[in-house]
């Protein structure tokens, strides 16, 4: 039967991705990728090789007489790999040419051996018929037809599907993994086939349509036998199997309505996640000194706490901030026309506060909060001209950015350690 041939399509799971022909293409005219997935070297030629900058940087464009190697395309990320030891760092398809960028020349009508990250590949091939296959059954089981798709690059991340659907209960999405899963367990055959443009079997392909740059007569797609059949040309495994197991993780809104983004892992990536899950777990477990079963509980505790908390110190803050004011409006006589203020354990809340009860009695505030001599907030306040004027270079001085209107400037601070000299930059500027 051979090694099935695959579909990454850009933004839409259900969309047509066929590459540039040439007019009179026939099978063997694809790329060895296409043909044989599994394939992981091939003894090629080199047609040519020309100088090409890679963001200012020099570099090469190769072709190859035929690769194991898959171009970007219709969305699915490129192969990566070597041609005689020299890394290839990407690949991009050109009309019928896939073009190899390296960063060392390579001799024309050489010989060349084709390696290809067989991890990375693999992996593209698992989440992309996994795509396929959620796909199919979201559509098959309740309607839901896939508008666009991404494909994450690395193990540790996860792709989604778009439903044309603005939610989905958990049954339903439970639903389509055990589905997925039970098909995965039959060990279903995923085959290309390739057909005619004129064909009348093309009308029972699922497709939206052919690129503009479409040429030739063949069209290549894959059929997951018995549930689905659509066009493709990136790189999918030959049998459900090697899937292993499908994960639908979590869902999402798009924003705009009318979709929902459905999060899942395929393959390998289910059992990498499944790792780093049960790594958190032991981590967590250590830290709470509580078994995985009792997490939810001793966290929903630890947050009841922490609200309270924070409510006390919040409370403390502004009576605080009150004693402060009113301790600078009567220590002297007449009232310092100037409150300059540092604390370590301030907050934005506090600062405001702060100016609110000075600047009403026509006190100008500086106040600042974190770190003697690392970075903190800042806000100065008072007279609208004034802070206007010295607002940016009170900035200046504590090496932050701020802004503000109306008698308030405020922002963040890289260091306090000039403080003083901020304090007397005010205090000269009242004396004027």
């Amino acid at each position: 039967q051979g090694y099935t041939e695959g579909v990454m399509i850009r933004n839409s799971v259900c969309a047509l991705l066929v590459y540039k022909l040439l007019p009179r293409l026939t099978r063997a005219m694809s790329f060895r990728c296409q043909r044989d997935s599994y394939l992981q070297t091939l003894n090629t030629k080199v047609v040519s090789c020309e100088s090409a900058k890679n963001g200012g940087a020099e570099c090469y464009e190769v072709v190859l007489e035929d690769t194991v190697l898959f171009p970007e395309g219709g969305g699915q990320a490129d192969d990566r790999g070597k041609i005689n030891g020299v890394d290839v760092f990407r690949v991009i398809r050109r009309g019928s040419k896939a073009v190899h960028f390296v960063n060392s020349p390579l001799q024309v009508d050489s010989e060349a051996l084709v390696e290809v990250d067989w991890k990375r590949r693999f992996d593209h091939m698992q989440q992309h018929s996994g795509q396929h296959l959620i796909t199919a059954i979201a559509d098959r089981e309740f309607g839901f037809k896939t508008k666009s798709w991404h494909l994450s690059i690395g193990v540790d991340s996860k792709c989604y599907v778009e439903l044309g659907t603005p939610s989905l209960t958990k049954e339903q999405l439970d639903h389509i993994e055990e589905v997925c899963n039970e098909n995965i367990r039959k060990a279903v055959p995923v085959v290309p086939h390739w057909y005619n443009i004129q064909d009348p079997k093309l009308d029972a392909v699922r497709s939206r349509g052919l690129p503009d740059d479409f040429e030739g007569q063949d069209i290549r797609v894959v059929e997951i036998e018995g549930i689905d059949i659509n066009t493709c040309c990136g790189t999918h495994v030959s049998n459900l199997n090697h899937l292993q197991c499908i994960k639908l993780v979590s869902t999402e809104a798009k924003k705009g309505g009318g979709s929902t983004l459905v999060y899942y892992l395929s393959g390998d990536r289910v059992r990498a996640y499944l790792e780093s899950t049960i790594t958190n777990e032991r981590a967590i477990t250590k830290l709470l000194s509580a078994r995985a079963d009792d997490h939810v509980s001793v966290v929903e505790r630890l947050v009841k706490e922490r609200a309270h908390l924070t409510s006390v110190v919040d409370n403390q803050l502004k009576e605080l901030a009150q004693l402060l004011a009113f301790q600078h409006l009567h220590s002297n006589d007449p009232v310092d026309p100037v409150a300059t203020i540092h604390r370590n354990d301030g907050d934005n809340m506090f600062m405001n506060l702060l100016a609110k009860e000075l600047t009403s009695k026509g006190v100008m505030v500086m106040v600042t909060v974190g770190g003697n001599k690392g970075a903190g907030q800042f806000l100065l306040a008072g007279e609208e001209a004034a802070v206007a004027t010295l607002g940016p270079q009170v900035a200046a001085l504590l090496e932050g950015k701020g802004g503000g209107r109306k008698g308030m400037y405020q922002g963040k601070a890289s260091t306090l350690e000039r403080r003083e000299d901020v304090y007397k930059l005010i205090r000269d500027f009242k004396k004027k």
